[in-house]
């Protein structure tokens, strides 16, 4: 089972912020709940894109809508929505989201997260 960030409360805190849902104009997010998972994962663990595990779907796909919405400048307003309710571990730097992990990972700890999201991909 996969463990979530975005717990029913966060996520109501985000989700109408959110482009890609029904009523938007353009194309719709397939699962905006997913997708943010995934970015979040990718913040937490220190893991590079590609690494990112087969169950939040291909990688180049949500690295580049990661890309899209950090220049709409999507993530600012969607961390401040979490950390205004004191529900937030991420933080906005440059053109990225950053973990603010009490604890930072470890070389060995990414490099065992990189070695999961590995085998996961192999076992699929």
């Amino acid at each position: 089972m996969m463990s979530c960030y975005l717990t029913d409360e966060r996520w109501t805190l985000i989700a109408s912020r959110l482009p890609g849902k029904a009523g938007d104009p353009g194309c719709h997010g397939r699962d905006n709940r997913l997708f943010v998972e995934a970015v979040f994962w990718i913040a937490r663990t220190g893991s590079p894109w590609r690494a990112l595990p087969p169950h939040f779907g291909k990688w180049y796909t949500n690295y580049t809508r990661y890309r899209r919405w950090t220049q709409r400048g999507i993530w600012p307003g969607v961390l401040h929505a979490l950390a205004a309710h004191g529900t937030c571990e991420y933080f906005f730097e440059g053109d990225a989201i950053r973990h603010a992990a009490k604890h930072p990972l470890t070389p060995e700890e990414a490099s065992a997260a990189v070695s999961a999201a590995r085998s996961s991909k192999k076992a699929a």
